[in-house]
């Protein structure tokens, strides 16, 4: 552990990478592009959440897809900003990312769930557990066609691949933003279990 000096030295650049990560992760991409093409507000619209899954159910798959991908490339560029000013500032950065878009203060606090964000970041922080992590979230979309479950599966499963690389803070970090992925997706356990949830594409509210 870092001593008290060394906290002392390092917290102004620890607390600058978590303010500009935060920055970057509040960007709500998923509002901007689809009142960009006249669909009003996306909160308005399905379960009210400015994610791609909720873009989807506007029926354009195209923004749906660039939502998806801007969200990520937030989390990811918050990473690579950061990596060449230490681990521990990239950690800083990316959780200053997730918990931006969780919680945009321009939308008062109210932002996603932190799906596409959390991937970005973890393909920016190791390709291959990213990889892992993302091609666990395609495969149980695919058989399920449940968005959430292939979340929560996908999140739950980062730390042990982060592990499997002997990636102790990476892995550490993963466990947060994943027990944060299952705490917001609380409705989306609930209906899972009561065979409920909306399958990927349907209109209702996620």
């Amino acid at each position: 552990m870092p001593n008290p000096m060394d906290w002392g030295l390092s917290a102004p650049y620890l607390l600058a990478a978590l303010l500009g990560g935060y920055v970057l992760g509040s960007i709500p991409f998923g509002l901007i592009l689809t009142r960009l093409a006249g669909m009003g507000d996306i909160r308005a619209i399905g379960s009210g959440n400015i994610g791609a899954t909720n873009v989807l159910r506007t029926g354009n798959k195209f923004l749906a897809l660039l939502t998806l991908l801007l969200d990520g490339g937030k989390g990811a560029a918050a990473v690579l900003l950061a990596q060449n000013y230490g681990a521990d500032v990239t950690v800083c950065a990316a959780a200053g990312a997730f918990f931006g878009h969780l919680f945009p203060v321009w939308l008062g606090f109210r932002g996603g769930k932190g799906v596409a964000t959390f991937l970005g970041i973890a393909l920016a922080l190791s390709p291959l557990a990213g990889a892992l992590i993302c091609a666990t979230w395609i495969a149980v979309a695919a058989i399920f066609r449940i968005s959430s479950a292939a979340a929560l599966v996908a999140a739950a499963l980062g730390p042990v691949y982060f592990w499997q690389f002997g990636q102790d803070q990476l892995m550490q970090l993963s466990l947060l933003l994943a027990v944060v992925i299952w705490l917001k997706h609380y409705d989306n356990i609930r209906r899972i279990i009561a065979g409920e949830e909306p399958r990927i594409g349907a209109a209702s509210p996620e």
